[in-house]
C-alpha cells in the first residue's frame, strides 16, 4: 500500500487524487529532472485513462517512468467490469519502448520492482489485489525478459503469467502420472524472449497459455506469435473477448470465467486430443 511509502518518505510522496492523466504528466516531468518516478493506480485506469500521456510523452520520449497497475485482472472482484482490467497488457504491449511485467507472486514482485528501478526506460507492471501463497523462492533469480521454468515435462507446455502460473502448477501436479506437463512462468510479457520460448517448447507439440486477461493481445497472442513457425497446437485460457462482472469473492469470479486449475486441465486435454 502506498500509505506505507508515504509514512516512510513523506517528502517523496505525491497524492494526485483521481487524476491519472495529471499523475503521468507529472511523472514525465520528474523523469526529465533525473528522478525515477513510480506511479500507481488501478490497472484499468493507469493503462487506459492516461493512455495519451503514456504514449505521447513517456513512451515516445523513452522516459524513465515506472507505471504500477494494481487490482489487475479479476482481482477487484466487487467493483465489476469498470474496475477490472482485461485489456491492460494488450494496450501496454502495443506501445513501442514499453516493457510489460506481470509477477507470479509477492516474492517475485519484490525482485521485479528492484529490477524496474535499475532498468532504463518506461515499464508497466500489473499487480494482483488479493493475497495468495508464494511459489517462488527468495534465492530464485529474476531478470527482465527471462521466463522461468517452474516444472519440467515432456507432453504439454503451459506458458502462464500471474496467478494463472500458480493455477498451472496446480494443474500439472494433479495430472502427474497421466500427462507430463511443463510449466513456464512468463513474467515478462514484453520484451518476450522468443528464442527461449521456442526452446522451451522444443520437442513438444501441444501448448497451452493461461492469463488473467483477454486472450486477444496478451500473453496468448505473444506466445502464438513466437511459435508461429513452429507448427504447435495452442489452446488459450483467458478472458474470451468479454468484460468481467461483480462477484462475492475472487475465487467465485475466477471460476465463472474458467480461470482455474480445472480450466487449464481441460485445455491440456483439448490440445492432447487435437495432436
Amino acid at each position: 500500500m502506498s500509505c506505507f511509502f508515504q509514512e516512510e518518505f513523506p517528502e517523496r510522496y505525491f497524492e494526485m487524487g483521481i487524476a491519472e492523466q495529471n499523475m503521468l504528466s507529472t511523472a514525465a516531468g520528474l523523469s526529465l529532472m533525473g528522478k525515477i518516478p513510480f506511479v500507481h493506480s488501478f490497472a484499468v485506469f493507469a493503462s487506459g485513462r492516461a493512455f495519451d500521456q503514456i504514449r505521447q510523452t513517456i513512451a515516445i520520449g523513452k522516459l524513465n517512468v515506472k507505471i504500477c497497475g494494481s487490482s489487475a485482472g479479476m482481482s477487484d472482484f466487487g467493483d465489476g467490469a469498470t474496475h477490472q482490467s482485461v485489456e491492460d497488457m494488450a494496450i501496454m504491449r502495443a506501445i513501442p519502448n514499453m516493457t510489460v511485467l506481470c509477477p507470479i507472486d509477492a516474492v517475485e514482485t519484490a525482485k521485479m520492482v528492484k529490477a524496474m528501478a535499475e532498468h532504463e526506460g518506461p515499464v508497466y507492471i500489473r499487480l494482483n489485489r488479493n493475497a495468495y501463497d508464494n511459489v517462488t523462492k527468495e534465492e530464485d533469480p529474476f531478470e527482465i525478459g527471462v521466463p522461468g521454468l517452474l516444472k519440467d515435462g515432456k507432453d504439454v507446455v503451459v506458458f502462464a503469467t500471474g496467478i494463472m502460473a500458480v493455477k498451472a502448477l496446480e494443474a500439472a501436479k494433479e495430472l502427474e502420472g497421466k500427462v507430463s506437463v511443463k510449466v513456464v512462468n512468463v513474467s515478462t510479457i514484453k520484451p518476450l524472449n522468443e528464442a527461449m520460448i521456442v526452446d522451451l517448447a522444443k520437442g513438444i507439440k501441444a501448448v497451452v497459455t493461461a492469463e488473467e486477461h483477454s486472450i486477444i493481445g496478451g500473453l496468448g497472442s505473444a506466445i502464438a506469435q513466437a511459435l508461429a513457425k513452429e507448427e504447435k497446437i495452442i489452446e488459450f485460457v483467458g478472458m474470451k473477448d468479454e468484460f468481467g462482472c461483480s462477484a462475492k469473492n475472487y475465487a467465485e469470479l475466477l471460476e465463472h470465467f474458467g480461470l482455474t486449475k480445472e480450466g487449464i486441465i481441460q485445455a491440456i486435454h483439448n490440445v492432447i486430443r487435437n495432436q
